[in-house]
């Protein structure tokens, strides 16, 4: 077994979102292309919805020839098993991970974003879309993909602060376990915005259930994903209430990244490639498809936020704006004892 990583109070968090594992495509077809199309493609946008829809006449297409894969397309065409990806099922990541559990030579596992890098150091995926936070507490050296993130450039609508009392009061905090980076996030900005760093208590927000959970409602808790939308408390209980995305821009005039596609840097090169290829083809094939993904996976929200939501709130690229305001994450992290040493952000590159 390979070491796990921290606990949820030196770090905490990955931005990103509600119940794991409830959300499964439910067009999942079973012809769909192969992986072996996402390498070799690359270079080209999405396949259109009309080609996705498509596949489902899959079942009356003439069989290939027996030997019509058999000549590698590509160095990483010859990668035999399936990559394993962990994702979270959060509405945010969706423009990311949509349709990756059609193609043939993908596996996908989904969970909270806190548990996602621990299954990574166990070998138990390839890939995850771990917080940002879990690249620096990580036991073993990691590299970043740069087929897509869970980012920011202001208010963020899932990552929010609820409090019964004015910010520079509080004592306490009850902090949503399905996140690291949240919570990391959110020491920072009390610290250094409102001069208050109140005790840090595990909320299991999923199973309503706290590991010091006090009588009634805590009088604050920091939650994240869908469920800040779809389940939130009633503002006239929680009066007070910080987006910590849009915090975190006023404080710094930056971005803010919540989550990257890691992988363990020892793992087989072509399969790093292979899985590079997939998900930055998923992700350009995703741009030019909110609409259908609103209306699938959006069905607890109000349509025109959803829209909103994964339109203007949610950034999937890489910029160097967004580079910038991950690295001062990680020098603030630092500077607040919430990381033990800051290690140089590395990007997988195909020419390294």
């Amino acid at each position: 077994m390979r070491g796990r990583s921290g606990g949820t109070d030196a770090g905490t968090d990955a931005d990103a979102d509600t119940d794991a594992g409830t959300d499964t495509d439910a067009d999942t077809d079973a012809g769909t292309d192969a992986v072996t199309d996402a390498v070799t493609d690359t270079g080209t946008d999405a396949v259109t919805d009309a080609d996705a829809d498509a596949v489902t006449d899959a079942d009356t297409a003439p069989a290939p020839p027996a030997d019509a894969y058999h000549v590698p397309m590509s160095p990483v065409a010859t990668v035999p098993v399936a990559v394993r990806l962990g994702v979270v099922s959060f509405l945010n990541a969706r423009p990311l991970i949509d349709g990756l559990e059609t193609l043939a030579d993908v596996s996908v596992r989904h969970s909270v974003p806190s548990r996602l890098i621990d299954q990574l150091l166990e070998d138990e995926v390839d890939v995850a879309l771990c917080s940002s936070i879990d690249y620096q507490r990580s036991p073993e050296p990691l590299l970043a993909l740069p087929a897509g993130l869970l980012g920011g450039d202001g208010a963020t609508l899932t990552v929010r602060l609820f409090s019964q009392r004015p910010v520079g009061e509080l004592e306490s905090v009850y902090c949503d376990t399905d996140s690291h980076t949240s919570v990391a996030l959110l020491r920072i900005l009390l610290r250094e915005r409102y001069d208050c760093d109140p005790a840090i208590v595990d909320y299991h927000v999923r199973e309503h259930v706290a590991h010091h959970r006090p009588a009634g409602e805590p009088p604050a808790m920091l939650l994240i994903g869908d469920k800040v939308v779809t389940d939130a408390p009633d503002a006239s209980r929680y009066p007070v209430q910080l987006d910590l995305g849009a915090e975190w821009a006023s404080h710094t005039t930056l971005p803010f990244v919540y989550a990257l596609w890691l992988v363990r840097a020892t793992l087989d090169p072509e399969r790093i490639a292979l899985a590079q290829a997939v998900l930055d083809r998923q992700r350009r094939r995703n741009r030019d498809r909110i609409d259908p993904i609103v209306y699938r996976h959006a069905t607890k929200w109000p349509a025109g936020v959803a829209r909103s939501y994964l339109a203007d709130h949610i950034a999937y690229d890489l910029t160097e704006d967004r580079h910038a305001g991950l690295e001062l994450f990680y020098e603030k992290s630092l500077a607040h004892g919430l990381i033990a040493a800051r290690r140089p952000v590395r990007f997988w590159s195909e020419q390294a």
